[in-house]
């Protein structure tokens, strides 16, 4: 007799950024960033939590409270990569967006890179594969 297991499909990742100005973080990535804003929960009449979307990557944003503790280490050892198109095409768009940007750089595994800060210090990059014949 064999048996057979069923698996659920994951679809997205969605990670939940905890941030210290709610309204800071959706203005940067709303504007700055080009995310659309998807939903959020309000408590009487203050945001306190948003989902965003850009394409097919997604973000939670949460207001900091007091019980999740000091901010500075909050994004200690996590990078959110988005993989784009074509990072030189992002690379403009984000700086017309008023971002000061360093320009895009290829990475030891071949990747071309587009770092941004954020307001919470958390590590984005919008990177995307080298087009195969470009010299680094």
């Amino acid at each position: 007799m064999t048996s057979v297991s069923k698996s659920a499909i994951v679809r997205q990742l969605k990670p939940l950024l905890v941030v210290s100005d709610i309204q800071r973080s959706v203005e940067f990535y709303r504007n700055r960033l080009g995310f659309i804003l998807m939903g959020k929960a309000e408590n009487e009449g203050k945001m306190f939590w948003c989902s965003m979307e850009r394409g097919g990557s997604a973000i939670m944003l949460q207001q900091a409270e007091e019980e999740d503790g000091p901010a500075e280490d909050r994004g200690r050892g996590v990078i959110f990569y988005f993989i784009c198109d074509d990072a030189d095409t992002i690379y403009t768009e984000l700086i017309s967006r008023g971002l000061e940007l360093s320009p895009p750089a290829i990475a030891y595994y071949g990747m071309k890179q587009v770092i941004v800060p954020e307001p919470d210090g958390y590590n984005l990059c919008f990177e995307s594969p080298v087009a195969s014949g470009k010299s680094r």
